[in-house]
């Protein structure tokens, strides 16, 4: 049995009935987590995985600064986006990583791109999130002169108006960002050439709950199957997802019909581990595996384009609805945007 008809026999194999009802918080973070209608990956990929593992599952967000009291004192069940960057947790058991953090160094000028370890930025003034800088592994890093933010839309003003010229946040904001400023038609930030710090998101129930580890499991199982049958595409709003499905030590590309175009870039894959591609790498589109380039992108759909109406109306309009709208409100960010 391959890799994946195993996850997915796995998920498959477990009972019908609901587990006991579970309270989870998490503190609110731009795309990632939210509770008023705005995006929210991790919000959609663990209602999603916890409801297909059986559990019955209600997320909270509330201030980070409540939070641990919050799962400490019984309030909560457990975090549902909990972040591990060196601080100190008992009392839970977690779920491996559903969602990898990258950190990396952004700036408009290309030379970040040769920044490997946050030494390169020694005696700079680097912008930075508060739920970053106020954790035990960002303590431990000195000669930086970190600029502290409350949010990821003050971190991203201190770029915009050059009071610091680098950044550290996460690969999906930038990406996002990148996003609002192509569509506006400026230039993009470069960043690091690779990540400065790696995290991930993952579940935490705390270890006194009934049923808390088949929870655990029952929940990781149900993230295995999303991440191979495509559905983690679809959540996340990516086109490429990375990882290794048949255990060979190579990562293997991810797409989905709904969201995966023949026309969209590999070299833009996000990983969701850390294993390389190589030649031996397959394609998976909607659960099917191919050992083919050129079959799987046959599977998927192309932009269909008529050169008949190249500089036309039409052709704008189409162009416009292919464009990839940011998952960063593009009206909150308008005044960054004007600044650029």
């Amino acid at each position: 049995m391959s890799a994946l008809s195993h996850a997915n026999a796995q998920l498959a194999d477990e009972p019908n009935e609901k587990l006991n009802k579970v309270t989870l918080a998490a503190g609110p973070f731009e795309t990632y987590v939210n509770d008023d209608g705005e995006p929210a990956r991790v919000n959609e990929l663990v209602s999603t995985a916890l409801a297909q593992s059986g559990t019955d599952a209600s997320l909270k967000v509330m201030r980070q600064a409540f939070l641990g009291s919050a799962v400490r004192a019984g309030r909560v069940d457990g975090e549902y986006a909990l972040v591990d960057m060196g601080q100190q947790i008992e009392g839970v058991i977690t779920s491996n990583v559903f969602l990898p953090l990258h950190l990396y160094a952004a700036s408009k000028d290309a030379d970040v791109e040769q920044i490997k370890i946050f030494q390169h930025l020694k005696s700079n003034r680097v912008a930075i999130e508060n739920r970053f800088a106020n954790t035990p592994n960002f303590r431990l890093i000195k000669d930086i002169k970190w600029s502290r933010n409350p949010s990821t839309f003050d971190a991203f003003r201190q770029l915009a108006d050059d009071r610091a010229p680098y950044l550290i946040t996460s690969e999906l904001l930038i990406r996002e960002f990148n996003t609002l400023l192509a569509n506006d038609r400026e230039e993009t930030l470069h960043y690091s050439a690779k990540p400065l710090m790696k995290s991930g998101f993952q579940l935490a129930i705390r270890d006194d709950v009934p049923n808390a580890q088949k929870i655990i499991n029952n929940f990781n199982n149900a993230v295995s199957a999303m991440q191979q049958n495509g559905q983690y595409n679809k959540l996340l709003q990516i086109d490429w997802l990375r990882k290794d499905i048949n255990l060979d030590g190579i990562a293997d590309y991810i797409g989905h019909s709904d969201i995966t175009r023949a026309s969209s870039l590999l070299k833009a894959a996000y990983n969701l581990d850390s294993t390389p591609v190589s030649d031996d790498s397959v394609f998976v589109i909607d659960g099917t595996v191919f050992t083919s380039k050129a079959e799987a992108f046959n599977a998927l759909p192309s932009i269909e384009e008529n050169t008949n109406e190249k500089n036309s109306i039409e052709a704008e309009k189409r162009d416009a609805m292919n464009k990839r709208m940011s998952l960063l409100d593009a009206t909150t960010y308008e005044t960054l945007l004007r600044r650029w």
